[in-house]
């Protein structure tokens, strides 16, 4: 993240949030000829993050997995203490099981680690049940002499062998096929772990005086061999998955830039937060594979919608940093990353907000429609779910405007050629002006202007302005029905800023502000416009952060 531009924990209660992927916004563009941007070969610097996550979800697998395991080779064993009355083993079993309990509860309970506390958490699940069948073997061997007692009453070595080294079988491939490590690294370990119990039973033999006996040579080779194998495996085994983690990192590389989480996905677009490699800063990307792109005008909206918000430099528009497509024919555009909530999370969690920061926020948002409107463009998909609060340059509820995919400019592509068919319904029901529901495809400002009124009637209320049972008699009741009032809804909303809404939700065009600058300056002569400041914004959040971090 830019050092000069932090983004508070607190705008965040979970994941990042990226720009919505509706129905409408997953309408997409055609690569640009001569654009070409080829995957990167060779080595790459790892993002840590990524790899404390993947190690983070090892270990926890890896701990439930001896939690489970142990239970059931102690209650197998039970049987054997109780005919014996050796309840001491019993204790010993459960003084292993419950740190591993203790570690698999710090691993589920505490969500970051640094690399050297999952290393010592690691050393801990592995170490801690090596002593402990290091120390079975020894008494197996040493203090009951059962090697010796077993092979002169027939037993076949090799059974006996098996018997003995299941469990450090088990342990061996489990650590190389769960834990995440180079190569290298997982020979050392291992090999300390094979050698573990080869030298005890080597040793168990010299001091029995039962390295000359055959048998023992057939138990030793025995021993040798299954060892050999579980380590071949597990280092093998790493490998391989070190390999086909690699290759997934390099099926997320695009030029630069590496995919690290999927946001959203809609019908054709994807949006992943990702990295740039040599600046080390997280961006938004969002793309498009060619296999879902359908017809050309798919593609067409796609690549507008790249053009349109590139032009657009205003603080309040989502800022477009690069845009190509991969030599598998996938194009992508990168954007500012922006850690925040939507005006829809934001309403779902914390409820309507109230009239001086709604005036506050819709205000950003004319600032950012006035300038696409000066230059021809028509957001036409404006929405909650569009508009991200998040932290700038220092500042608290900073509005952006996102997704630029149903924008108009004159209704024309670059080459002339009509992208939306007439008759054809784009955009999301609930927030849609009149115009805009009955299918016309020119559409002026003041369409945008009736969808932002209905954004600042959810805002005020918690509720869009229509609310049906099917689609289609939401988009009658934007052509037919009047709005209920504000106040129906919410009585401390101020007369003033009612009226401004109601203008905004006018049936007629003409008789709503004729552009977003007009409604900005009526908001601003609203008596609660200035109740809003950046102190407001730092302690709504910082109360929301004590009761949502």
């Amino acid at each position: 993240m830019d050092k000069r531009d932090p983004i508070p924990k607190h705008l965040l209660s979970g994941e990042p949030t990226g720009p919505d992927l509706g129905a409408s916004e997953a309408q997409t563009r055609a690569p640009k000829e001569g654009v070409r941007v080829t995957l990167i070969s060779g080595p790459r610097p790892e993002p840590s993050d990524e790899i404390l996550a993947l190690l983070r979800r090892k270990l926890r697998l890896a701990s439930v997995i001896m939690i489970v395991g142990f239970s059931i080779y102690t209650a197998l064993l039970l049987p054997f203490y109780e005919i014996h009355t050796n309840w001491s083993e019993v204790g010993s079993h459960a003084f292993v099981l419950a740190p591993l309990i203790v570690m698999a509860g710090v691993l589920w309970c505490r969500s970051r680690q640094s690399v050297i506390e999952l290393r010592s958490v690691e050393l801990f699940l592995f170490g801690f049940p090596t002593v402990f069948f290091a120390q079975g073997l020894y008494v197996y061997l040493f203090d009951y002499n059962l090697l010796l007692t077993q092979l002169s009453l027939g037993f076949q070595a090799i059974f006996i062998a098996r018997s003995l080294i299941l469990t450090w079988f088990a342990l061996i491939v489990g650590y190389g096929m769960l834990i995440p490590n180079s190569p290298r690294r997982c020979a050392i370990v291992v090999g300390l772990l094979a050698v573990t119990p080869l030298s005890i039973c080597g040793a168990a033999a010299i001091y029995g005086r039962l390295a000359e006996n055959a048998r023992t040579l057939v138990f030793l080779a025995e021993i040798t061999i299954w060892l050999t194998t579980a380590s071949a495996i597990a280092v093998y085994g790493c490998h391989r998955i070190e390999v086909l983690r690699q290759e997934a990192s390099e099926a997320r590389m695009l030029g630069q830039y590496q995919l690290k989480e999927r946001l959203g996905v809609g019908g054709m677009g994807e949006v992943y937060l990702a990295e740039h490699l040599l600046l080390r800063r997280p961006c938004t990307i969002k793309l498009i594979r060619p296999e879902r792109a359908g017809d050309r005008k798919n593609l067409l909206r796609f690549e507008r919608e790249v053009q349109a918000m590139a032009t657009l430099t205003n603080w309040h528009t989502v800022e477009i940093f690069d845009y190509g497509h991969a030599d598998d024919g996938t194009f992508y555009y990168v954007m500012e990353y922006l850690p925040g909530l939507t005006l829809q999370q934001v309403i779902k969690r914390f409820g309507p907000v109230p009239p001086a920061r709604a005036v506050y926020l819709i205000r950003q948002i004319c600032r950012a429609l006035h300038e696409a409107h000066s230059i021809g463009l028509i957001h036409r998909d404006i929405k909650p779910s569009n508009i991200l609060v998040c932290a700038r340059g220092g500042e608290l509820d900073v509005a952006k405007l996102l997704d630029f995919g149903l924008v108009q400019g004159h209704g024309l592509g670059k080459d002339g050629e009509k992208v939306t068919q007439e008759g054809v319904i784009t955009g999301t029901p609930a927030y849609m002006s009149p115009e805009q529901a009955a299918g016309a495809t020119e559409l002026e400002a003041s369409s945008d202007v009736y969808s932002l009124g209905a954004v600042a009637y959810f805002l005020l209320t918690g509720c869009s302005p229509f609310i049906r049972n099917t689609t289609i008699q939401v988009l009658a009741a934007h052509l037919q029905e009047p709005v209920t009032p504000l106040v129906e809804l919410r009585a401390d909303v101020p007369s003033d800023l009612q009226d401004v809404v109601l203008r905004c939700l006018e049936k007629d065009p003409a008789r709503r502000y004729k552009s977003a600058e007009n409604l900005e300056q009526a908001l601003s002569d609203c008596c609660c416009a200035d109740q809003w400041s950046r102190q407001h914004a730092e302690e709504w959040w910082r109360v929301h952060r004590e009761g949502h971090a």
